[in-house]
């Protein structure tokens, strides 16, 4: 009897046991997300590249003096005068008196040179050269205030609904602010839409006149995954810098502003980078134009027709919940022909443990003219055959 209960409680033990041991095996399997780290910093953002998910803020849509963060807008304003073929890389640019005793940092162009549009630029980017900067606007649009016009025009365009530019390089001026937010959709916009001078911005120095200038982000040679962006400093807005980097596929966006010093300003967004790429990850579920599924099609001159996403689908989570995602495919019921490439045919919708994280068009993928009269009274048949019978 004794060995019996003596048995039993043994038993009891091991199973009590072993169930701890895998509730705690299960525990640990699971990654914590802790809140984001506190930021000595007057505002911050930090969000995914790829999907716009915020993933820290704190006073994000305050306006703030950006300083030379300004000049993010600038470059991008060029970049698109370049797209539209408005402007060329070789083109010569006559340094004017203005542009020349503009305060600051400084390329150091002198006045009536002739210098590239890629050199000012890269003065810019690199060097921070408020000459360079004043010099291009000039360039541009005749003179600063009608610069500043079309910079308000592609912020409006963008989205960056409280900010206000009154000239290229960011010198204090009333009513020149902007926020982190829109700082993050600003870089965002520059990186996917000109993918051949983002390079730009991870140089570390740059020579002109014979003048070498370090960049001043100081992140570009502390993290290797560090690709840009932008600093600034005035004594108004503090130091300030916007940061991207990618790691294994995953580019993040961090805009820090208000810090006080240029070694604070680095920290602090590298604690931001550090904290995203540790406890979240992206992933694209879905190419942009590619087939995701075929639908029938009536009364058209092909049978099936391919549907797809018009761009790439991504979603960030936090890690090691990959297994968890769900994607939804809701295609419309009956699709009659004609149909255009990209009409809306249905949707497609992720949610991870209940929590929509994406909903996107479901789109046709070719264009699908009516098919021949004989076609058509055939599927007209089908269709009605097919509605009778429920």
């Amino acid at each position: 009897m004794n060995y019996l209960k003596s048995f039993t409680v043994s038993r009891f033990l091991f199973l009590f046991l072993l169930f701890a041991f895998l509730k705690a095996s299960a525990e640990e399997a699971q990654i914590l997300t802790p809140s984001a780290p506190t930021i000595a910093a007057s505002s911050y953002i930090l969000q995914d590249y790829n999907t716009g998910k915020v993933l820290a803020e704190n006073n994000a849509d305050t306006k703030l003096a950006p300083a030379s963060l300004t000049k993010i807008l600038t470059v991008y304003v060029v970049f698109n005068e370049i797209k539209n073929n408005h402007l060329k890389l070789e083109d010569k640019v006559t340094i004017s008196q203005n542009a020349w005793k503009t305060e600051g940092s400084k390329m150091f162009v002198q006045v009536n040179d002739q210098v590239k549009v890629e050199d000012l630029l890269k003065g810019v980017v690199i060097q921070s050269g408020n000459d360079a900067s004043v010099a291009l606007a000039e360039h541009v649009a005749g003179n600063e205030a009608t610069f500043a016009e079309l910079m308000n025009q592609h912020a409006a365009r963008l989205g960056m609904v409280n900010s206000h530019f009154q000239n290229s390089d960011g010198l204090p001026s009333n009513e020149h602010y902007t926020t982190a937010r829109d700082l993050a959709i600003l870089t965002t916009a520059l990186i996917k839409e000109f993918p051949e001078f983002y390079p730009w911005f991870s140089q570390k120095e740059f020579t002109y006149n014979k003048i070498t200038q370090q960049n001043r982000n100081m992140l570009l040679s502390r993290d290797e995954s560090v690709d840009g962006v932008k600093t600034g400093h005035t004594e108004e807005a503090g130091y300030c810098l916007v940061a991207s980097a990618l790691r294994d596929g995953m580019r993040l966006i961090s805009v820090v502003m208000g810090t006080e010093s240029m070694n604070a300003r680095a920290n602090e967004n590298q604690t931001l980078l550090n904290y995203g790429f540790r406890f979240f990850e992206s992933h694209r579920l879905y190419e942009g134009k590619k087939a995701i599924q075929e639908a029938r099609i009536w009364k058209g001159d092909i049978e099936n027709l391919p549907l797809g996403l018009a761009e790439d689908l991504y979603v960030t989570i936090p890690r090691r919940q990959y297994k968890d995602l769900k994607a939804t495919v809701n295609v419309d019921k009956q699709i009659i022909a004609p149909i255009k490439a990209g009409d809306k045919l249905g949707s497609v919708t992720v949610s991870l443990k209940e929590e929509i994280l994406a909903t996107k068009n479901l789109v046709a993928l070719k264009t699908v003219e009516k098919g021949g009269i004989f076609r058509r009274l055939y599927d007209s048949l089908l269709m009605m055959i097919r509605k009778s019978n429920g």
